[in-house]
């Protein structure tokens, strides 16, 4: 259901010290467990922000997040990272988006990642098997999982559903760095985040001094403690960190700049207007949920309000809307308490509303 969406002076009360979404993400804060961080913006950049809580528990319960406290962004990555990536390949003619992987990809030729198509890969159409499993399946081998990701057997044909799936953004990865010649993260530095000024976004493991700076996610028995600055992310840690589907660690500040450029993409971004706008609309066909290319409709709303969201497993959450000229951001480390997602959900959600109706 769509509600009204509130007007452009509006949203500078709501988002103002006191005003109702500091009261709204402060409640919501205690019944996820630990602190959140917000921001909210349109295209001249950030129109008002907040945290609220703690870092964490024990030791962390002394400590408040902020504008600048790194958060692990998990599926945030697909967006953050992988997605301009793609954008910039398209744009140069280089990533064509409805010709099979294996017309043009010459390690996916005859395997059956090769029958599908990077547009499928984007909008979570291309029947990928559903899990990734990959140190059970593969080892721990980073060319044998490669490679076990591209030769994987099809769970249904491509187009006929759509069905979330860390291995879509795995296997494009893969092909983005195959068509750019270089690893994702320095890709990523050098097209996005360092064009945007996102001075604190960076692939993990992260270094001491950043790390001193990052929420904590899940503790890990293994490690014997809570992993902070380390990808939570297991396919992505087994990967070295630096995968097309996580890994990657931003700010509040910095990913206000990324979705700030989304809405007035500076000159000479080498994945601009075009990108976007062929990313921000409907791309499943009448298939449910509807999603873009990697943005998902966020839920609650109707798909010709064009509010798109993307979430991240850890408990992030980042939304944008062209049709109204704002965007959002709610940052949680949620899986620091547990892995309870009800509370989120319902902050998630609220949030939403307040923001775009």
């Amino acid at each position: 259901m769509s509600h009204q969406a509130p007007a452009p002076d509006r949203l500078r009360a709501l988002a103002a010290p006191g005003g109702e979404l500091d009261r709204l993400v402060r409640a919501g804060a205690r019944g996820v467990g630990v602190g959140a961080v917000w921001a909210v913006g349109d295209a001249g950049g950030t129109v008002g922000r907040g945290a609220h809580g703690p870092l964490g528990r024990g030791p962390y319960a002394r400590l408040s997040p902020g504008p600048d406290t790194r958060y692990d962004l998990a599926s945030l990555t697909k967006i953050v990272a992988l997605w301009p990536c793609a954008g910039v390949l398209w744009q140069a003619g280089r990533l064509p988006l409805d010709e099979p992987l294996g017309h043009y990809w010459p390690d996916a030729a005859g395997q059956p990642a090769g029958e599908v198509t990077a547009r499928q890969l984007l909008s979570h159409t291309a029947g990928l098997l559903p899990r990734t499993n990959f140190e059970q399946l593969y080892g721990r081998d980073l060319v044998a999982i490669r490679s076990g990701v591209i030769a994987a057997p099809l769970h249904r044909a491509p187009g006929t559903a759509v069905e979330y799936t860390d291995r879509a953004a795995v296997l494009l990865g893969h092909l983005v760095e195959h068509l750019g010649a270089a690893r994702l993260d320095e890709l990523a530095a050098r097209w996005t985040w360092r064009p945007l000024g996102m001075a604190d976004t960076h692939y993990g493991p992260l270094g001491p001094g950043d790390t001193a700076h990052t929420a904590p996610t899940e503790y890990d028995e293994a490690l014997g403690a809570h992993l902070r600055g380390v990808v939570h992310d297991p396919s992505a840690r087994l990967l070295g960190g630096v995968s097309g589907n996580a890994g990657a660690f931003s700010t509040a500040r910095d990913l206000g700049l990324f979705l700030t450029a989304l809405l007035d993409p500076p000159p000479g971004l080498s994945w601009g207007e075009p990108w976007i706008a062929e990313s921000l609309r409907e791309q499943t066909g009448g298939l449910a949920p509807v999603r873009g290319l990697s943005w998902l409709c966020a839920p609650g709303t109707d798909p010709a309000d064009g509010t798109f969201v993307h979430y991240g497993f850890t408990g992030t959450g980042i939304w944008i809307s062209r049709r109204l000229g704002r965007w959002a951001v709610l940052l949680t480390n949620k899986v620091h308490y547990d892995r309870g997602v009800q509370p989120l959900t319902d902050l998630r959600n609220a949030f939403r509303r307040s923001v775009f109706g």
